[in-house]
């Protein structure tokens, strides 16, 4: 359903004066409601997806704002641009089912394959696009970041007090149940994940009530980026920890956050190295000298000499982007184009004339100075 149509407080069963505590209880209430392994409409997928939509707009006081607004907002915004990720993609890759196992702890039961419910938290991904002159220095982003967080509440054990867990009598620990069945073939065994547990090969003894057990919650929060100097456009950098919370206080993910350089109006960068285009007219050409280039933080002096010509290249040592993680920098590379004037006043053809008669009209033919270059 496209983004504007939805009734996101409606979707959540919230006024539209409710606090930021409501909408996670709503979110979390919803969730296992409409998830598709325990609700069997057909419709099922289809509201979990706007339920998290809902909660991401929600839950985001700017795109709340905008919301109420004007009654549509970009609920993507955050993942693929400059904002951050959205709660929608912070499972990438998996499957509904494992959605369910990794943020309710498996409760439903079902699905899985007879695979044990996976503890750790996942890898995430994020987005940042940033000017090439902050490319060369280095800069901090910001963004918001909608992801499972360590539960306060109960410090990420899952359990109040000091009960915690235990393991799990119906499937002595594994997480998986055994069941046989009869078939024409014989004996078939198939594994399944343990419905007691959810899979994961322990029973909370007391379990929370903001986290259900799971140790982990919804959250925003906004996060700072260190993106160091002279990174290139696409490169990815790796946030340990910061990725989805693990269940219970086991091992946290990732946040993958690939940098993106956005194109800048005068430089191309390959490499370490920047190039620049620098005209030069017919007279500026012939008798060389020094030119100045717009660079990426001041002007750049870029010394020619005479007679050079269209297509050649000049260099200057060290004007290019710093080294990643290392010393120096490349160099700017200037592309000489030579501008020839479409029209001339009396007085500068008549130089140009005078200029003809000095320099004198070669006597040999274009098949005479061909072998001639072929020779040297």
């Amino acid at each position: 359903m496209a983004s504007g149509t939805i009734d996101y407080y409606a979707v959540l069963g919230l006024e539209r004066t409710c606090t930021e505590t409501e909408i996670k209880k709503a979110f979390r209430r919803k969730a296992r409601e409409c998830h598709p392994d325990v609700c069997k409409d057909t419709d099922a997928e289809e509201r979990f997806k706007e339920i998290n939509e809902a909660y991401d707009v929600l839950s985001d006081p700017q795109k709340r704002d905008t919301y109420d607004r004007y009654g549509t907002v970009n609920p993507q915004q955050g993942f693929g641009g400059p904002g951050g990720v959205d709660i929608g993609d912070i499972f990438s890759g998996s499957g509904m089912d494992d959605l369910f196992s990794a943020f309710f702890g498996g409760g439903g039961g079902g699905g899985g394959g007879g695979r044990r419910t996976r503890t750790e938290g996942r890898d995430m991904a994020a987005q940042v696009v940033i000017t090439l002159q902050q490319a060369a220095e280095g800069v901090e982003k910001e963004i918001m970041l909608s992801h499972l967080a360590p539960c306060e509440e109960c410090g990420a054990t899952g359990s109040v007090g000091d009960e915690g867990t235990t393991t799990c009598s119906d499937c002595n620990g594994r997480g998986q149940r055994r069941t046989e069945r009869r078939t024409f073939l014989g004996v078939m065994e198939t594994l399944t994940p343990c419905e007691t547990c959810g899979g994961t090969g322990s029973v909370v003894k007391n379990a929370c009530d903001e986290c259900d057990g799971t140790g982990r919650v919804p959250e925003r929060e906004k996060v700072t980026i260190p993106v160091p100097a002279g990174i290139s456009d696409g490169q990815q950098l790796s946030m340990s920890g910061m990725g989805e919370a693990g269940l219970r206080g086991t091992k946290s993910g990732d946040l993958i956050v690939t940098v993106r350089v956005s194109p800048h109006e005068f430089l191309h960068r390959e490499g370490d190295d920047l190039h620049c285009r620098m005209i030069l007219n017919v007279v500026e050409a012939s008798l060389g000298g020094t030119m100045t280039v717009p660079g990426l933080f001041d002007d750049v002096n870029v010394a020619f000499d005479a007679g050079i010509q269209h297509g050649a290249q000049v260099r200057v040592r060290g004007g290019g982007m710093p080294r990643l993680r290392g010393s120096g920098s490349g160099d700017l590379i200037a592309h000489i184009g030579i501008e020839v004037p479409r029209k001339l006043s009396k007085e500068q053809r008549a130089m140009f004339e005078q200029l003809r008669e000095s320099l004198g009209r070669s006597s040999k033919s274009p098949l005479q100075k061909l072998k001639e270059w072929l020779t040297n």
